[in-house]
């Protein structure tokens, strides 16, 4: 399989790479790679499917945690449109390029409790479940669509000098990338355990 792997940079994109590779051809994609892209840029997203495909997986975006009494219209719009909206456009882009048959798969995100200056990635996070859940009723070809939602990563936390104990080994949230991307789930978000 041919997949398109947004993120590939990052912690949880080495990971999904490194659990992909042995079985499939990756085209890493980063700001800064070879191969760029970025969610908030119409363009880049085109091009990444100028040539055919199996699957894209976005480990990308995120969203900082900012207070809610100073989030800024602003800061709400770029966050929505970096996360949910970058998604949902190469979302868009996968179910008209992919071939018949791929795997469309984005990263959402949970937190088991509410914690402080969560309120706007817990919105574009239950907009992004929502997305998917939603839109896999709309694929055609046999297509599909899911999300992961990894939460905390232990290498994260402890980078942020906290107990990784807290957290999901990077290693277990990506073979959920894998599986989905392998497997048969069609509108589902996953919460590695």
């Amino acid at each position: 399989m041919k997949i398109i792997l947004l993120g590939a940079s990052g912690l949880i994109g080495q990971a999904v790479a490194a659990a992909l590779t042995p079985r499939h051809e990756l085209v890493p994609v980063s700001r800064g790679g070879e191969t760029k892209a970025d969610l908030t840029d119409p363009a880049s997203l085109d091009a990444l499917f100028e040539n055919p495909a199996d699957a894209v997986v976005c480990c990308a975006a995120n969203v900082p945690l900012r207070p809610l009494a100073e989030l800024t219209e602003s800061q709400v719009l770029e966050d929505l449109h970096g996360k949910l909206l970058g998604q949902v456009a190469l979302a868009r882009r996968a179910a008209d390029k992919l071939n018949d048959g791929g795997s469309i798969t984005l990263t959402g995100g949970t937190f088991t409790e509410p914690f402080p200056h969560s309120s706007l990635g817990a919105l574009v996070n239950a907009g992004l479940a929502g997305f998917v859940r939603s839109a896999a009723a709309d694929l055609t070809r046999g297509l599909r669509i899911n999300a992961v939602s990894p939460g905390w990563v232990s290498e994260t936390l402890e980078a942020m000098g906290k107990d990784g104990s807290g957290g999901t080994p990077v290693a277990r949230v990506a073979a959920v990338y894998a599986g989905l991307v392998e497997g048969t789930a069609r509108g589902t978000t996953v919460t590695p355990q």
